[in-house]
């Protein structure tokens, strides 16, 4: 039984997770009460962590308190609770499942190239680059849902998890072209944008210039390829049980209809941030909660 301490620190992540993860809670609540619980204390510290890289905050301020986030996991990794809820939640998660929270760290890393990017221009020349941008953000993710879901013994688990995480990136990647934009970054890989010669501006009514269908044609690759990584990463559902299955099938699938939407109509994101609607998501968490992919 949680001591009062313990359980509110869990229904303080659970609240950040219902109020904050729109996607992922779809997912999220399928699992049996404990692990879903676990999961929210580790979506809960992610998105303290993507909250700093996107905030306000001048660029040594962010960087200031991403390695305060780091070194308060390294202290978690060594025993020692801080006392915050979201930390005391996450350290009880630790002791009790195998939660790699080194995991954290790459995520700390993924998050301190968005803040260089922002300071300095960074950008990735190649897909390779972007690639493992996306294992740091998104694949140190899958792998923390892996920790808590837990697999049959297989050691091609943590790859399928990872690849899983990375795809989910790269559709973030291709719905928020514009939004990135706007606020000065750019994700799609140079080599990409010289390929389709496409020249990525908003033009003065704030959309998205598509020369030529050069910028679809873009897309749609940019499509066809995280499907690849989709494939890769939903071979670790049958290493899982019923109820973790269902929620990496629903998280995963809200992502992947959105890809399919995006490949169908690649102008839909070149004034908008697409979403799903909340009955499709529900539906896409039906269908996984019976065991089919969207």
């Amino acid at each position: 039984m949680l001591s009062p301490t313990l359980e509110a620190a869990y229904e303080a992540c659970e609240t950040v997770t219902r109020d904050q993860a729109r996607n992922f809670y779809y997912g999220i609540r399928l699992l049996p009460a404990d692990r879903r619980a676990v999961l929210c204390s580790v979506y809960a510290l992610a998105r303290r962590i993507d909250d700093i890289g996107d905030g306000d905050l001048p660029a040594a301020e962010k960087a200031a308190r991403l390695a305060d986030v780091r070194q308060s996991v390294e202290h978690l990794s060594a025993g020692q609770d801080a006392g915050d809820p979201v930390l005391t939640a996450l350290a009880d998660a630790a002791r009790r499942y195998p939660i790699p929270l080194g995991a954290f760290g790459e995520l700390v890393d993924g998050v301190e190239r968005d803040v260089a990017m922002d300071s300095s221009g960074l950008r990735y020349a190649t897909f390779a680059e972007l690639v493992d941008y996306c294992r740091c953000v998104a694949g140190s993710v899958g792998r923390l849902c892996l920790g808590v879901f837990g697999s049959r013994p297989d050691p091609r688990a943590a790859g399928h998890a990872d690849a899983l995480g990375i795809a989910l990136q790269q559709t973030n990647v291709l719905r928020d072209i514009r939004e990135d934009l706007l606020h000065g970054r750019v994700y799609l890989p140079e080599e990409d944008l010289a390929h389709f010669g496409v020249d990525l501006r908003i033009d003065d009514d704030g959309v998205l210039v598509d020369e030529d269908g050069a910028l679809s044609a873009l897309i749609r690759h940019g499509c066809r390829r995280a499907q690849d990584w989709y494939d890769e990463g939903l071979r670790l559902v049958p290493l899982l049980d019923r109820r973790s299955a269902a929620c990496c099938l629903a998280m995963s699938g809200i992502y992947r209809r959105l890809t399919q939407r995006i490949a169908a109509d690649p102008g839909a994101v070149r004034d908008q941030r697409l979403s799903l609607s909340g009955r499709e998501k529900a539906t896409v968490a039906a269908r996984a909660l019976a065991g089919r992919a969207a």
